[in-house]
């Protein structure tokens, strides 16, 4: 049976952290290969400057392109209305019928799971692995994901990676200032091009 790793995100933009996640996730857990998700809509941050989802998919095909076993998915983008993930991860069981989907979300996601749409429906129809980094307390962590299990009878696992300290909000906050170089290499090169070349972020 396949393995096929579901990364999805708002991608404002995507960032190294988040191709070092996908890229993680793909090989720590054996994956066949990893959906990369941008969202239609993200309901859950309609508060924050988040540019179309035509130029995030754009950004996250340019960022993955180089990485056969990373592949960028519509299945959000085509949708009109909000992104739910419970709804996404059914429409994929549908197109993958041979395969078990893993959920790949950050440990700070794990403490806000249960305010998303249909959650029990969501994790009983996937693998939920959590990506454990060095800013969060594994105790927690391990409670939280335990927790979930009792509860939703799901599968939640953690996968320990190295901590990547890249934010989306500081690269657009730090663009908007005039004052983003990328000199510490925060975003792919083609993803840092097009944002210049379209004069993103800034305003």
């Amino acid at each position: 049976m396949k393995k096929i790793g579901v990364f999805g995100g708002t991608f404002n933009p995507i960032h190294n952290g988040h191709i070092y996640l996908a890229k993680s996730a793909y090989k720590l857990l054996n994956l066949d290969k990893v959906l990369v998700i941008p969202s239609g809509f993200s309901y859950q941050k309609s508060g924050e400057n988040v540019l179309s989802k035509y130029i995030r998919a754009d950004m996250v095909k340019l960022a993955i392109k180089d990485y056969p076993y990373l592949e960028y998915s519509d299945i959000e983008v085509k949708k009109e209305g909000n992104s739910y993930t419970y709804s996404t991860i059914l429409d994929l069981k549908e197109e993958y019928l041979d395969a078990l989907l893993y959920l790949i979300i950050g440990a700070d996601t794990l403490f806000n799971i249960e305010s998303w749409k249909n959650i029990e429906t969501l994790l009983s129809n996937c693998i939920l692995s959590v990506m454990q980094r060095d800013d969060h307390n594994k105790s927690e962590v391990i409670k939280m994901c335990n927790y979930l299990n009792v509860k939703y009878n799901s599968k939640a696992e953690i996968i320990d990676i190295e901590k990547i300290d890249i934010s989306s909000t500081n690269i657009r906050n730090s663009i908007k200032k005039g004052n983003f170089t990328n000199d510490c290499n925060e975003l792919p090169p083609n993803v840092y091009k097009y944002i210049i070349d379209n004069a993103l972020y800034k305003g």
